[in-house]
């Protein structure tokens, strides 16, 4: 299901448009996304394209709860990807991530792509909070996530990235 904001389309992906990320193919991508150009360094995190392609390989059903493509709708134009890194936990938590192309930062796209993807999120009586991880520093996703009213639950150790911050937004009572 495609999340519409005020300047945004989260277009959901698929195996397929997936595919088209990690094989770099940009004129069949924008094809897939009925001609929209592409923002330069729009696809900041390559590796975790390669990684969802593996993963959705193996669990087709997970895409209900994965990544969107993130469109200007005025300039239509692909400007960054977003989305939940996989289905509801058995404690109705998802984890959302963002990103926006350099060119598109410090206007508020961001934070209207992560605060649709919370409420899409809440949308659904099973999830009981919305998680999301940052480096342990201050930084624009740390601004963006106390803007939309995450608080700090604490640093943990991830084996890749090493001290992260974690965050959480409960389901409002």
């Amino acid at each position: 299901m495609t999340i519409t904001t005020q300047r945004l389309f989260l277009l959901p992906t698929s195996l397929e448009r997936v595919e088209v990320i990690v094989d770099e193919n940009w004129a069949v991508l924008s094809t897939h996304l009925g001609g929209v150009s592409l923002a330069e360094e729009v696809f900041l995190f390559p590796e975790a394209m390669l990684w969802m392609r593996n993963y959705l390989r193996e669990h087709p059903d997970a895409l209900d709860w994965w990544s969107y493509l993130i469109i200007h709708r005025a300039d239509a134009r692909l400007i960054g990807t977003g989305g939940y890194k996989g289905s509801p936990s058995p404690e109705g938590t998802v984890e959302i991530g963002y990103s926006i192309a350099p060119a598109y930062e410090n206007q508020g796209l961001a934070t209207e792509a992560a605060d649709a993807m919370v409420r899409h999120a809440f949308d659904h009586e099973a999830i009981r909070a919305v998680l999301a991880h940052t480096l342990a520093e201050e930084n624009a996703s740390v601004a963006i996530l106390r803007k939309l009213g995450f608080r700090f639950a604490g640093e943990i150790i991830d084996p890749t990235d090493g001290a992260i911050w974690r965050w959480e937004l409960l389901r409002e009572q």
